[in-house]
């Protein structure tokens, strides 16, 4: 049997189970089994299909034991902000919301019309966007209260998946920190603003640091899976812009970080979170990184806009494969530019529609072809890089020189070249499996392993 660590990878469109073994100071990555995510609409709201996601992650462990891999740990990683309820007998008490439901879009405003936006900055440091898990329990405090009432834990999507996984529930601090509920300088929970917008205090658990055994599999599911050996669960760093970060940036300050997926987080590493006007101002967060660091960083709508064009295009017959595509919009004369944070792109039934309603409301250009619209999307994604960088560079104490794009849309040449085009800066792409390989790197640092001699390319 080959010893392995296992990476859970949770993304918006798709999962992984990707199995990494060292041989000598070099990681080796295979992927053991993928397979779909979306969110669900139903009944008005939207939704996570979460058995199917845990029942996905026990099928890529099966597969792994079938494989002849032997379990060293398991980490999970997954997106931010969403979570689900527990109730006192250990059951999902609803299917977790998807970030894309609507129910969150106005209270934001309703938040601010009696608290005041620079105090409450100075105590968070988080980014106000209507996804913040802030702004859903106020919907569900609002909506549905029986939920809250019959909670005992609040989880956030690794941390359930661990739980139903080890029976053992914990809140790991860097999915934590996408909340909006957490004091950014302690840390830990801001328990004056959970009191004062009458959460229940009970739920919210024990925060762990990254690098932490949360528990053991449990003797069912171990069966399930088809052993019989002692496996642990690693609390990684486990919102997987975290894991990247941790896999391609140990701290140098005047390089920045570009994970580009569905989201695009644009961002530096720093060891202190910066909680000033000027930050809260600009749109930047402070979320936990491994090490006890902050990735101060802007969430940017990414790669979600040319997915959801992909879609259309597949349904239609029209789709000839992604880097033909690619290739094509690289041709394309189209001067055409969005403004890709708009809340029309969050979750339109038509992507190709409203973008061609946008250009003509905003004086743009029109795309016409499938070229046209992948540059439209590519270009204004620079665009709007460069805005980001400018604003580190006006809150950071040195300018940034240096660039790494990692995850999937550091495939993406085009939007590689016109974001060295835009921002001036030197531009490298990390790799593509950037936040599995985090993943694996925070198992083996907790095994003893040493990281800084593991080659991961």
């Amino acid at each position: 049997m080959k010893d392995a660590f296992i990476a859970a990878d949770f993304g918006g469109s798709s999962g992984r189970v990707i199995a990494g073994c060292f041989t000598g100071n070099q990681l080796e990555l295979n992927e053991i089994h993928r397979f779909k995510n979306g969110p669900v609409s139903m009944g008005g709201s939207v939704f996570w299909d979460f058995p199917y996601l845990f029942s996905e992650l026990k099928t890529g462990l099966h597969k792994a034991i079938l494989q002849g891999y032997n379990i060293l740990s398991i980490g999970i990683d997954t997106w931010g902000v969403d979570f689900g309820l527990i109730d006192k007998n250990g059951q999902l008490i609803s299917n977790p919301y998807c970030y894309r439901d609507p129910a969150t879009l106005h209270y934001p405003d309703r938040f601010f019309e009696s608290v005041n936006k620079n105090e409450h900055y100075s105590i968070n440091g988080t980014q106000v966007l209507p996804i913040n898990t802030l702004f859903r329990l106020m919907a569900i405090r609002d909506n549905s209260p029986w939920m809250l009432d019959a909670a005992e834990h609040l989880l956030f999507t690794p941390d359930l998946l661990a739980f139903f996984l080890t029976g053992v529930p914990v809140n790991e601090y860097c999915i934590a920190s996408t909340s909006e509920l957490l004091n950014a300088t302690s840390r830990t929970w801001d328990t004056q603003l959970i009191e004062a917008c009458g959460f229940p205090r009970k739920i919210f658990g024990k925060i762990i640091q990254p690098g932490t055994i949360t528990g053991y599999l449990t003797p069912d599911i171990l069966d399930e899976i088809g052993t019989q050996r002692k496996i642990p669960v690693i609390a990684v760093a486990s919102h997987d812009t975290a894991s990247a970060v941790f896999a391609v940036n140990r701290g140098d300050s005047s390089e920045a970080f570009l994970s580009s997926g569905t989201w695009s987080l644009l961002g530096a590493l720093i060891d202190c979170p910066v909680l000033s006007e000027e930050a809260m101002a600009a749109g930047f967060t402070n979320e936990g990184a491994a090490d006890y660091k902050i990735k101060f960083l802007q969430n940017i709508t990414g790669l979600w806009i040319l997915q959801r064009l992909i879609n259309l295009w597949e349904k239609e017959g029209t789709f000839s494969g992604y880097d033909e595509l690619i290739a094509d919009a690289a041709k394309s004369t189209c001067k055409a530019i969005i403004d890709v944070d708009s809340p029309e792109f969050s979750n339109p039934s038509n992507m190709q529609a409203a973008i061609v309603s946008h250009c003509r409301n905003n004086g743009s250009d029109v795309p016409h072809t499938p070229a046209d619209f992948v540059m439209t999307v590519c270009r204004s994604l620079a665009n709007r890089y460069k805005l980001g960088i400018d604003a580190l560079n006006s809150l950071l104490p040195s300018p940034i020189k240096k660039l790494v794009i990692m995850g999937g849309g550091s495939k993406n040449s085009l939007l590689t070249d016109l974001t060295a085009q835009a921002t001036g800066l030197e531009v490298v792409t990390g790799p593509v499996e950037a936040t599995a390989i985090g993943n694996i790197l925070m198992q083996a640092k907790v095994h003893g392993i040493d990281i800084k001699q593991i080659s991961t390319n």
